[in-house]
């Protein structure tokens, strides 16, 4: 492996790390916020081509859970995070989409992902 290949990889793997760093503080923080307001279910409908994308709908259980405006966007950039950790570039070309569904009692994420 050249130089500049150990150095390549040695910055993706950092980049890894801190991602995956990231989201696990995210994640702690979304999950008391979202248990104290009495959420059990959180449903995101994400889907990206043409190098871009975004969370189309947020479903939340029960139905009458109310989000303030800031609470609503960490989790809209949690739920992509979520996405793109596990599908890295799904938003280029054709692109892809989804459904991430996380428990919130179970402290569960199953994420439903398809590519075009």
């Amino acid at each position: 492996m050249t130089n500049t290949q150990s150095n390549y990889a040695q910055v993706m793997e950092m980049w890894r790390i801190e991602r995956e760093a990231a989201l696990k503080t995210a994640r702690a923080d979304l999950l008391a916020a979202l248990r104290a307001l009495g959420t059990t279910e959180v449903i995101a409908e994400y889907e990206g081509y043409g190098d871009s994308g975004n969370v189309e709908d947020i479903t939340l259980q029960p139905n009458d859970v109310k989000l303030n405006e800031g609470l609503t966007r960490k989790l809209e950039d949690f739920a992509w995070s979520v996405a793109y950790n596990q599908h890295p570039g799904f938003e280029n070309n054709e692109g892809g989409y989804g459904t991430l569904t996380w428990d919130i009692t179970a402290d569960s994420i199953t994420l439903d992902h398809a590519d075009r």
